[in-house]
């Protein structure tokens, strides 16, 4: 750990590149990438972290084998080295590389083939309209607690057969837990994410035991077999790959669908646009998706010095591939910091799912979920409003929106 943080902390006149603090991008994110990435094609930020700022970049180097996805430096980085969490970093699909990765990951794979999640969309769609019509005799409700965060974390539940009931508990695990994975992290948040951690993985061991005894069509049953046939060690891994899917499946869709919905309120003329013709549905969500999106960055890990147009990416690096910058960029997006549902410039991979190997596993399923989301708030709450301006805070990794008060006139009202 201390080496390798006495290299990450390296200063400005050692390495050639521009400094820059943590608390300035949390404050102003945009502006402040915005302002380098004109000038430079990565910074190092005082946390240890060098971001990549160009879409060329991080569009190119995503698949550059001079890079791997971090294991468990970036848990190093914040003091964690053992426990729960530290557990999770070792052992996760997330954050791994080569054989291990593919080891982990194949058994999982198929279950979230496009044409496979696909077919679950009339059920998310189901879980949508239902879920927005408890709300609406109520004429408000907090967007992202009582809508965004139940619709993900009840989708994951059908494809991992997760009781309905266990949602409130397993989706506060995985808040609480995800923390350790924002650049917003706090030593403080550590012995609430340790705990958060050890309680999700206890609540896996309780699933696959009840698999095992009375096998269901679901994933966790599908993956009993692979647990009892590995070692003790092998086994605790494979448990870990439920635990990692739970927490993607619950979190960042909880917060994009949020931001998408800010987004379009924040912007009427668009809102009113996608409740008259759900045929712009789909380029709302790749628009929010671009223009304020819930992750902010993948981080990777550099094996060799790489060259770039004016500047140099170091060696043994910790780099932030910041796709808040990226999707801002004016070389690749026409008026980037201009919200447009119709934008015709996306490129064919959205840069908000990574990419090669790591591309997110779940890209699929995402998308099917914001755009039923949206779909079931544009057709039951055209009227809906926001009370409170959108905020979304974080610069990098998982951002966070903390609340998003709407209401709308009840029937009768």
């Amino acid at each position: 750990m201390a080496a390798f943080t006495s290299t990450a902390a390296s200063s400005e006149a050692e390495t050639g590149l521009t400094m820059v603090t943590r608390a300035a991008l949390e404050a102003d994110p945009h502006a402040v990438l915005a302002r380098h990435r004109e000038i430079t094609p990565l910074i190092r930020v005082d946390d240890g972290v060098v971001m990549l700022l160009r879409a060329r970049d991080v569009q190119a180097l995503v698949t550059d084998p001079r890079l791997r996805q971090v294991e468990t430096e970036f848990a190093r980085l914040r003091g964690i080295t053992a426990g729960p969490l530290f557990d999770f970093f070792q052992q996760t699909v997330l954050l791994s590389n080569g054989e291990v990765h593919r080891r982990r990951r194949t058994p999982i794979a198929r279950t979230f083939a496009v044409q496979v999640v696909a077919a679950l969309r009339p059920r998310i769609r189901a879980l949508a309209e239902a879920l927005v019509a408890e709300q609406v005799p109520r004429g408000r409700m907090n967007l992202l607690a009582d809508y965004a965060s139940p619709l993900p974390a009840r989708a994951i539940g059908l494809i991992l057969g997760l009781p309905e009931r266990d949602v409130p508990d397993f989706t506060r695990w995985v808040y609480a837990m995800s923390r350790a994975l924002t650049s917003t992290w706090q030593p403080s948040d550590l012995p609430e994410a340790e705990e958060a951690t050890r309680r999700l993985t206890e609540y896996v061991d309780d699933l696959v035991k009840q698999r095992r005894r009375a096998p269901q069509d679901d994933l966790i049953s599908a993956m009993v077999p692979l647990i009892e046939a590995g070692d003790p060690d092998e086994a605790a891994e494979t448990r870990m790959q439920i635990v990692s899917l739970i927490l993607a499946g619950s979190d960042t869709t909880r917060a994009a669908l949020a931001i998408q919905t800010g987004l379009l309120l924040t912007h009427p003329a668009q809102w009113e646009a996608v409740c008259r013709d759900e045929a712009l549905i789909p380029g709302a969500v790749a628009e929010a998706l671009r223009f304020e999106p819930a992750v902010g960055s993948f981080p990777r890990f550099t094996l060799a010095a790489i060259a770039l147009d004016g500047g140099v990416l170091p060696a043994g690096a910790l780099v932030s591939f910041s796709t808040l910058s990226a999707m801002r960029d004016p070389a690749l997006y026409v008026d980037p910091d201009v919200f447009d549902l119709r934008r015709s410039d996306h490129p064919r991979w959205h840069m908000v799912f990574g990419g090669g190997a790591h591309r997110c596993l779940g890209e699929a399923l995402a998308r099917i979920e914001l755009e039923e989301g949206l779909r079931a708030l544009t057709t039951r709450l055209p009227d809906l409003r926001l009370d409170a301006p959108l905020t979304v805070r974080g610069s990098a990794a998982i951002r966070r929106v903390d609340e998003l008060p709407v209401s709308w006139r009840t029937p009768g009202g």
